[in-house]
């Protein structure tokens, strides 16, 4: 791959990006990306990427505003730079959450941000876990859309818990917690909840109560914010009996008061991936990063040599 593909970064997550490059013994491929005294983005490729097979990592994660448009003006270059082909591969997609008109005069952003991908000139996209599937229909160009279930499943194993349920923590993550119960052959719960405000919720209920008394309870998203739902969900699985909740979330975005809300809850172990990464200042006991740098690695590769990557999928 070294002398036929590229792999470059921006500066959402270069760390990511090295340990991909590492994984596929290649090393980054040289890029200027600053800024002009006023802010704007300042993009130069510093190698030749003529006739090669180019990937871009860049997650949209925060500041999510700067970081897109550094993958935007990072296509534009490329495409300018006459490479063959150009992946973004986005660990975290942004703006994923507006995926449709749930109320009047919204927008729907994550396909106005699938527009602007097409439009700057990628010609692929590689990502894990979107907030919603039917994301990947509005792009008119291939997407593979990874799920990091092997990830954390091969990692809770490893910790050997036993007496566990999977619990999703809103009706509309019942499938992701099934793919993980069905992997450890656990029960599956479901906490039934009402949003009061774009950041708060109130547990109205839980299916399944009878799977939670005395066990474990691990609980699967794709993303936290400001945890104000997790919290709010381990509390209510704590009441209704479980011993110890854990939890299995993708994309660390952790805003706000996450932080000090994860530290008061009851959840004994988050465990997140580096799909985004986790400050310094964010950085807790609770928190578990697991790295899925060789999983997007393994799917370059195989997008490179033409082969297929639904077996990532198992």
């Amino acid at each position: 791959m070294n002398k036929t593909a590229a792999i470059f970064t921006g500066n959402s997550n270069p760390a990511l990006a090295k340990e991909i490059v590492g994984c596929l013994k290649m090393s980054l491929s040289k890029v200027l990306v600053t800024r002009f005294s006023e802010g704007e983005i300042r993009v130069r490729i510093d190698e030749n990427v003529r006739g090669k097979d180019v990937f871009i990592v860049q997650s949209t994660c925060p500041p999510p505003n700067r970081n897109l448009m550094e993958l935007l003006i990072l296509i534009d270059a490329l495409k300018r730079a006459s490479a063959r082909r150009i992946t973004a591969v986005l660990p975290h997609f942004g703006y994923a959450r507006q995926d449709r008109k749930d109320q009047p005069r919204v927008p729907i952003t994550a396909k106005l941000v699938a527009n602007l991908l097409t439009t700057a000139g990628a010609d692929r996209i590689l990502t894990i876990d979107l907030h919603a599937g039917q994301i990947q229909g509005f792009f008119d160009i291939p997407m593979d859309h990874l799920y990091a279930v092997k990830v954390f499943v091969d990692h809770i194993k490893q910790m050997k818990i036993k007496n566990i349920t999977v619990a999703s923590p809103d009706v509309g993550g019942i499938k992701m917690a099934r793919a993980y119960a069905k992997r450890l052959e656990t029960p599956l719960a479901i906490v039934d909840k009402r949003r009061i405000s774009e950041e708060d919720t109130e547990v109205m209920n839980i299916l399944g109560e009878e799977e939670i008394k005395g066990k474990n309870v691990l609980i699967i998203d794709d993303l936290v914010a400001t945890a104000g739902s997790l919290v709010e969900a381990a509390n209510a699985l704590k009441k209704a009996g479980a011993k110890d909740v854990y939890a299995a979330i993708t994309h660390p975005i952790l805003s706000g008061p996450a932080i000090k809300r994860i530290e008061a809850s009851p959840i004994k172990k988050l465990f997140v991936t580096n799909t985004i990464p986790v400050e310094d200042g964010k950085i807790h006991k609770k928190i578990k990063v697991l790295s899925i740098a060789p999983l997007l690695a393994d799917a370059i590769k195989r997008i490179h040599n033409e082969e297929s990557v639904s077996c990532l999928f198992d």
